[in-house]
């Protein structure tokens, strides 16, 4: 419902108009009140010259219109703004006043073209550029193909438009933004005038303006430089009436009763409805629905929102004029003011006091700063009482029903409409009655916290989250469709692969669900050597982090997010029937927090975990006294979020052999997902990658394979014939990896992962020379990856030949790169491996752990040389600490099982044995080159 603005936007739709008597733009001389401003000569400017060189904007209010003068003179700087300058274009509203052309003029040099000259005439277009946001604003557009314009010349245009608006009763408003440094013109001001009898005011929303005042010939004028000085920086989180953009106002509106009085008339409602009308139907059939008022305003509103099409028409009067009841369910749209008076029609057709209130849908918390006039509003709603309880109603709205009546809208202030007048009303926000997302997901982690976890995922949308899927749905084929729902889950579970996918809307409850079944990554984290898994959401998805470091604005308050809510609900089963499993941080919790409300249940008992949590944004502000308190809280809130910790020494996937995993119900469910995942989209490459990670996991590696083979016909990459390489030398296929590394070198020829195991496998097939060749080119080559390459090369030496020469390579390395530790525990690993050097060998993986950050590497390498040196126990601790930080390392688990064979513990290193050997089959060979065999 607002008036049209004076600055142009995207043409959505432009078509051209017929010569309608009003509709065309007048050509004559400026008003005389007209102060003439001159274009400032090039001379005055150094260095680069502004592309704006005029903006002169002229206001005079009189005898109820406002007239607005523009005077703007563009530099074509460039090319661009040349081909931007060639098609000029004026708006204006044919319905509430005229465009008045006065000038079109090219300045080049001394010289002035007239562009009109030769009659030359703009051509008229309708212009809809928010036709797609629903909105017909009956705005006509003139344009004119400036001809002959060159690269620096100057576009000079002149005119004024009238405005008067009928549904204002007399009443004059105007408002303009107004530019600010640093944007650059060469000179510009603001000149409004206005009749003293007009009880016209004004408003500079802006710091530090230089406005000039003075009165002449019986109006007052004032004068205000442009640019504005630089605006002060704010917030980014501070309400909107800190951050709006500079705005000068001026309105003959007495007050803001003033305002909601004259309104009033146009909202209206007796005698609207029409006996025996089909409006007049539906308002028996609502009388007679039975059930209390609050569900009978319930059903009106359900009928105005579903029945009733969105489509603004702002043509012919009708920025702030509603089209009646009858108009609206004829035609079956309307845009707020019609769905408003229908629904009021409605309301008070059943006795249910009900008034429209005006709102700003986007600076609701600005209103109050304002000068009191309709343009300080956009919007219009209906505000209803029953029981004493009031209740707020939006017939643009979705999928209200009885539960959301007392929902309250983020539009700040508003202002109610009655023939008596009123004054603004802040609206309370408060938690919304129904979540808009309320999410179940049933997971299986029965066998494994190691393995993916199985799961099954619900999720139901109401209100504009459900209208804005129920839009997109309409617009998508059935694959497309999937991929949304994948989507969707995808951002609720993480990567992820989907199978059973569907989505089904429920009219009567206005809801969206959306199902999936699935496989994704295992959530279990390892921290502090323990395996961790957060199980709530609500207050992790909080960021509260105001700055209000600068003096200017330690007093600003923080804006949060409008009302809206979500529920997550949990059900997981835990391996072991849940034994050693125990919850840390805040199980039940009911709190507020940063404007948030968190409510919280948690359970857990015979392995089974429910988690039932709804967090609602309140829209609140939150005063700058109370942020540190606030961060605080939340900090605190955030460190005892409740997770589960498994036990020290919880069941891995590899304890236990492949015909045992395959029994697992987890392993069992987490096959037949992967399966469907891929039966449904067999052309996605990532379902067989997936599952080839998860078979070779769990010791199906025969699939495993298959399923890479499969990717790669499908879509080959570097990592999938990488990854298959790797797992064709661990079952001792060297020629088929070494194969594979071929084609992802020749996919990707630098790739250091390629080179690194074409090189690998070139030695294990006896053909070292070749990969050290093909090292040395690299490292000649240079650059980033030097060394990388210089480490890759003593790694083959000392893996494959000439160890003493490694560490030859190495010492001169760290001489060079002191700093960097892996070279130390390079060094330390093939001294160990090797058994050369064994003393300084043990002071260079001690160096490493102590100077690295992530000593695991060091520690295994350790481990090696005190293994070498007879030092059993001492080995022990390290592979010991090695495993707490890398549960399965294959390395560290079959070198423990040869420790502890040492040690006389021969059962406790069969285990750690046969624990390699199923993660990595050819664990036995790895080490027998260095001679360590069981």
């Amino acid at each position: 419902m607002r008036q049209a603005m004076w600055m142009a936007a995207p043409i959505a739709l432009m078509v051209a108009a017929p010569a309608v008597a009003g509709e065309v733009p007048l050509y004559q001389a400026a008003p005389a009140w007209v102060e003439k401003a001159s274009v400032p000569p090039l001379s005055r400017f150094e260095g680069e010259l502004p592309m704006m060189m005029l903006f002169d904007i002229q206001q005079r209010v009189e005898d109820g219109r406002l007239w607005r003068y523009a005077d703007v003179a563009t530099r074509a700087g460039s090319a661009e703004v040349l081909a931007q300058l060639s098609s000029l274009t004026l708006l204006w509203s044919p319905d509430k006043g005229d465009l008045i052309i006065h000038e079109v003029s090219i300045l080049r040099g001394d010289e002035t073209i007239d562009a009109l000259a030769g009659d030359k005439r703009f051509a008229i277009l309708r212009r809809e550029e928010n036709l797609e946001a629903r909105q017909i604003n009956g705005i006509l557009t003139a344009t004119l193909a400036a001809e002959g314009v060159q690269v620096g010349d100057i576009v000079r245009v002149r005119y004024t438009t009238t405005m008067k608006d009928e549904a204002l009763a007399g009443h004059v408003q105007g408002e303009m933004p107004l530019f600010a440094a640093p944007l650059r013109m060469g000179q510009g001001r603001l000149r409004v005038q206005w009749d003293e009898r007009s009880g016209a005011k004004w408003k500079l929303l802006a710091k530090d303006a230089v406005v000039k005042q003075q009165k002449k010939g019986g109006f007052n004028e004032l004068t205000v430089a442009l640019p504005l000085v630089k605006q002060p920086e704010m917030p980014e989180d501070a309400p909107l009436r800190y951050r709006h953009p500079p705005l000068f106002e001026l309105s003959t509106f007495a007050s803001w009763a003033d305002v909601s009085k004259t309104m009033a008339p146009l909202y209206a409602t007796e005698g609207l409805i029409a006996p025996g009308s089909g409006l007049a139907g539906e308002l028996d059939k609502l009388k007679a629905s039975g059930g209390s008022p609050r569900a009978k305003a319930a059903a009106a509103l359900q009928l105005v929102q579903d029945s009733i099409r969105y489509l603004a028409i702002g043509m012919n009067g009708g920025n702030y004029v509603p089209q009646t009841p009858a108009q609206t369910w004829t035609l079956r749209y309307g845009d707020c003011k019609a769905k408003t008076l229908l629904l009021l029609a409605l309301l008070r057709g059943m006795g249910i006091e009900a008034e429209p209130v005006l709102a700003s849908s986007s600076m609701g918390d600005f209103v109050p700063e304002r000068l009191p006039s309709v343009a300080a509003f956009d919007h219009v709603l209906v505000r209803a009482t029953i029981d004493g309880e009031t209740l707020w109603m939006d017939g643009t709205g979705s999928g209200a029903r009885i539960d959301d009546l007392a929902d309250t809208p983020p539009f700040g202030t508003v202002l109610p409409v009655r023939t008596v007048g009123a004054d603004l009303l802040p609206i309370q926000t408060r938690a919304n009655a129904r979540p808009i997302i309320d999410i179940t997901i049933e997971a299986d982690e029965s066998g494994s916290i190691r393995l993916p976890s199985v799961f099954d995922a619900v999720a139901v949308l109401r209100g504009p989250a459900a209208s804005m899927i129920n839009v997109a749905l309409g617009q998508l084929d059935t694959k497309q469709r999937a991929d949304m729902v994948r989507g969707f889950f995808m951002r609720q579970m993480g990567q992820s692969q989907f199978s059973d996918v569907s989505v089904a809307m429920d009219a009567a409850t206005a809801t969206t669900t959306l199902k999936a079944h699935g496989v994704t990554t295992t959530p279990w984290r390892l921290e502090d050597n323990r395996h961790r898994r957060s199980i709530g959401r609500g207050v992790n998805d909080i960021s509260f982090a105001p700055d209000r470091g600068r003096p200017a604005w330690i007093d600003i308050p923080v804006a949060t997010p409008p009302p809206s809510g979500v529920r997550y609900r949990l059900k997981l089963r835990l391996p072991d029937g849940g034994k050693g499993y125990v919850l840390e941080g805040d199980q039940n919790v009911s709190q507020s927090i940063a404007a948030f409300t968190i409510k919280r249940n948690v359970q857990l008992r015979d392995g089974l975990l429910e988690l039932d949590e709804r967090m609602d944004s309140t829209g609140v502000e939150i005063a700058a006294a109370q942020v540190p308190d606030e961060r605080d809280r939340l900090a605190t809130a955030q460190a005892l979020a409740p997770r589960l910790i498994a036990p020290a020494k919880p069941t891995f996937y590899w304890d236990a052999p492949y015909e045992v995993l395959a029994n697992w119900s987890q392993v069992k469910a987490g096959e037949q997902a992967f399966t469907k995942a891929i039966a449904e989209d067999p052309e996605e490459v990532s379902g067989y990658s997936s599952r080839a990670n998860f078979r070779w996991g769990v010791g199906d590696r025969k699939k495993a394979l298959a399923d890479l083979d499969k990717a790669i016909a499908i879509e080959p990459d570097v990592d999938l014939y990488l990854s298959r390489a790797d797992r064709r030398f661990r079952l001792g296929d060297v020629p088929g990896a070494l194969a594979d590394a071929r084609m992802a070198r020749q996919l990707d020829p630098s790739a250091f992962g390629a080179i690194n195991a074409v090189t690998t496998y070139l030695a294990e097939s006896g053909k070292l020379d070749e990969a050290l060749v093909m090292v040395d080119q690299r490292i000649a080559i240079g650059g980033e990856t030097r060394d990388a390459y210089r480490r890759l090369k003593t790694s083959l030496l000392g893996t494959y030949s000439d160890a003493a020469k490694a560490v030859e390579l190495l010492d001169a390395h760290i001489a060079e790169k002191p700093g960097l530790t892996m070279l130390l525990n390079e060094r330390c690993w093939i001294k160990g491996t090797r058994n050369i050097m064994l003393d300084s060998a043990l002071k260079d993986c001690t160096r490493a752990i102590e100077t690295s950050t992530y000593s695991v590497a060091a520690l295994d390498s350790r481990a090696m040389v005190s293994f070498r040196m007879g030092k059993y126990e001492d080995a022990l601790q390290d592979l010991t600490a090695v495993l707490d930080q890398v549960p399965g390392k294959d390395e560290s688990q079959f070198m423990r099982g040869i420790v502890l064979h040492r040690l006389g513990r021969a059962s406790d290193g069969d285990k750690d044995i046969a624990i390699a050997r199923r993660i990595n089959p050819r664990i036995d060979a790895d080490y027998a080159r260095f001679g360590i065999k069981p």
